[in-house]
């Protein structure tokens, strides 16, 4: 059971958001109203991982694993093309 008071952790990698409970409802409620029941208080150094992370792209990606980007897809229909061989 949630009380005033209690920190929620939300684990969305890379991030941990950290949220504090200010007030209950009982019911269903809009977006906008949701500031007046939970205040963020995820440390400045979660949005710095987040925005490394940001910076950072496809940097994580071996090589050869996954989706080829646009200029391997290109480099391989290149390759694989018959039209510059002469039979």
């Amino acid at each position: 059971m949630i009380k005033i008071g209690d920190i929620i952790e939300i684990r969305k990698p890379p991030i941990t958001f950290s949220f504090k409970v200010l007030e209950l409802s009982e019911n269903r409620m809009g977006a906008k109203m949701v500031p007046q029941y939970i205040e963020n208080v995820t440390p400045p150094e979660q949005y710095e991982l987040l925005e490394m992370n940001k910076i950072s792209g496809f940097v994580d990606r071996a090589r050869g694993l996954g989706r080829p980007t646009k200029k391997e897809r290109r480099d391989l229909e290149q390759f694989t093309s018959f039209d510059d061989i002469d039979i």
